[in-house]
């Protein structure tokens, strides 16, 4: 017997109690956006972790490359932005 790997990433449930006014928000902006509420809160759920990965790596720069955090002088800025062909025409 073979079995083919399915295409679908690995994913887990979980069952959740939403607050009644919350579930109704969430039903209406669902509802407004074209989409389902299931759909909606994945999304939200998704966009989190992925803020949360983007919260961590700069916390952990912020501690191990303090050099980071100094503010450029306005000529150092207009070099950064030249470099990095932003300059404002």
């Amino acid at each position: 017997m073979s079995t083919t790997a399915s295409a679908r990433p690995l994913s887990h449930r979980k069952l959740i109690d939403i607050p009644e006014e919350v579930f109704s928000a969430l039903t209406v902006k669902a509802a407004a956006m074209g989409t389902s509420l299931k759909k909606l809160i994945e999304d939200i759920l998704v966009r989190e972790a992925e803020d949360m990965e983007d919260a961590a790596l700069y916390k952990y720069l912020v501690a191990t490359r303090p050099e980071g955090k100094v503010m450029l002088d306005a000529k150092e800025q207009a070099e950064f932005e030249e470099w990095l062909e932003l300059q404002r025409k």
